[in-house]
């Protein structure tokens, strides 16, 4: 009778896939909306090209420094706690022990063997203050190199979302035309996208493709239409 093996199978979020949605959710949004925007107030396509360009790089390069700015917070923050830990395992060495033993209490450990454990931990100051910061703050070591890769992963992914919607543009005659192909592309674009954000964030997939489509249709249509009315009242 052969033992059958139970294989469990979780997605796990990596830090680059938190950075394509967030970038590619952006990039795809934004232009979109500006270049529908433009479609219903200026009649030349070059306008639109040179407009929404800039807007991607200028989006690019703000979404890029949030998200550096975002990862050099999150290593500062946590160099800070690492400090305060190592001061207080110094000076404070009894507290700091009772708080392990307040941790492995909650576990269902035993006081003998909460005991042992905690002066074993303590003999290692270094191993000690990297448990407190996982089990007592529930912080773990970000990569120190973080903040530059979720920069260029999130600008890269915004000016490859948003030269989707731009992409038309670059061969069409006419506005009008460059957004009815705009709107096809993007909006295929965003079901697509809206389907594996959900994927990999753990919701309804056909749900999310819907949602994310809706919210870049309904910016994009929102653009238009206010831009239309202005430029038919000027």
């Amino acid at each position: 009778m052969s033992a059958k093996t139970h294989t469990e199978s979780h997605f796990q979020s990596s830090d680059l896939v938190t950075d394509i949605v967030i970038g590619m959710s952006d990039g795809l949004t934004v232009p979109f909306a500006l270049a529908a925007g433009l479609s219903g107030a200026v009649s030349n396509t070059h306008i639109i090209v040179i407009a929404g360009l800039a807007e991607v790089v200028a989006g690019s390069i703000a979404m890029g420094l949030g998200g550096y700015l975002a990862g050099k917070t999150e290593i500062d923050h946590y160099n800070a706690e690492v400090k305060r830990e190592r001061y207080e395992v110094d000076n404070m060495p009894d507290r700091e022990k009772e708080e392990v033993r307040v941790i492995f209490a909650n576990m269902g450990m035993s006081e003998e063997t909460q005991t042992m454990v905690v002066e074993e931990m303590a003999r290692d100051k270094e191993k000690w203050i990297d448990f407190m910061m996982r089990y007592e703050l529930g912080l773990e070591k970000p990569d120190e190199k973080r903040a530059a890769k979720s920069a260029v992963n999130i600008a890269l992914s915004y000016i490859i979302g948003g030269l989707v919607p731009l992409s038309p543009y670059f061969f069409a005659s006419k506005p009008v035309e460059g957004l009815e192909w705009s709107c096809i592309i993007t909006v295929v674009c965003l079901f697509v996208f809206g389907y594996f954000k959900a994927k990999v964030t753990g919701q309804n997939k056909l749900g999310g493709a819907v949602r994310v489509m809706l919210i870049g249709s309904l910016a994009a249509a929102a653009a238009f239409f206010i831009a239309h009315l202005f430029n038919s009242n000027s």
